[in-house]
C-alpha cells in the first residue's frame, strides 16, 4: 500500500532545542505508513473494508497553534478553548461504489489530523516526557478516528490507548503507561471535513 501524506507545517515553528523534522513528510510518512498498515493488516483491529483493500490512501496532517486550533474547535465542535488534536474523518459509512473504486485501484482518502503544537508542548512537559513522544500519541490517536475508531466509554478508550502505545512500540517510540495522556482532542464528522477540506488542503506542502 501506497500513503499520499499532505503535511502543512506553514505558520508554526519548532523550538531550537528540538529537531526540526518532527515537523517533516519524511518523519511522518513513513510512520503513518507503518501504522495503517497494520491495523488492516490485523484482522482483530477495527478497521474500514476500503483501507484494507485500498492500495493507495491519503490523508493530511496539518500543524498549528493554539489559536489556530481553537477556532476549529469552537466551529466544528462548539467547545471553547484550545485542544490538542482534532480529527477530521472523511470516511463513515462506506459507500458501495468507493469499495468498487478501491478495487480498481483509486486512493482512499481518510481525512485530516490537525495538531496544536502549543499544546503538545505542554503536554510533553507536564508529563515529563519529550516532545517527539507527544506528536507520536497524539497523531496516534487521530489517525485511530480517521479509521473509525472513537472513544464513548472508558472500556473503548482503554482499547484505543492500549492500541496507541502499540503502535508507538512498533516504531520505536515506546511510552510507559504512566506518561499516557488523555487527549482531549474529537473525531469530526464526515460532513464537517467536506466543509473544511478545501481550506485544511490549500497550503499544504509536499
Amino acid at each position: 500500500m501506497e500513503l499520499d501524506l499532505s503535511l502543512d507545517a506553514s505558520g508554526v515553528d519548532i523550538d531550537g532545542s528540538h529537531d526540526g523534522s518532527l515537523l517533516s513528510n519524511a518523519t511522518w510518512a513513513p510512520v503513518l505508513l507503518q501504522w495503517i498498515e497494520h491495523v488492516r493488516s490485523n484482522p482483530d483491529l477495527s478497521c474500514p473494508s476500503v483501507v484494507r483493500l485500498a492500495p493507495e490512501v491519503s490523508l493530511g496532517l496539518r500543524f498549528t497553534d493554539d489559536a489556530g486550533i481553537a477556532a476549529l474547535n469552537s466551529q466544528w465542535r462548539q467547545t471553547l478553548g484550545p485542544t490538542d488534536v482534532l480529527s477530521f474523518a472523511a470516511l463513515d459509512d462506506t459507500p458501495d461504489w468507493l469499495e468498487g473504486a478501491a478495487v480498481e485501484g483509486e486512493a482512499v482518502e481518510l481525512g485530516d489530523i490537525i495538531v496544536s503544537l502549543d499544546t503538545a508542548h505542554r503536554q510533553a512537559a507536564d508529563h515529563d516526557h519529550s516532545l517527539r513522544y507527544e506528536l507520536h500519541w497524539l497523531i496516534s490517536h487521530g489517525l485511530l478516528h480517521l479509521l473509525g475508531w472513537d472513544h464513548p466509554d472508558e472500556r473503548s478508550l482503554s482499547a484505543m490507548l492500549a492500541l496507541q502505545e502499540h503502535l508507538l512500540d512498533i516504531t520505536g517510540n515506546v511510552l510507559p503507561k504512566d506518561k499516557w495522556t488523555s487527549t482531549c482532542g474529537d473525531r469530526v464528522s464526515p460532513d464537517a471535513y467536506n466543509d473544511e477540506k478545501a481550506s485544511l488542503h490549500k497550503t499544504s506542502t509536499s
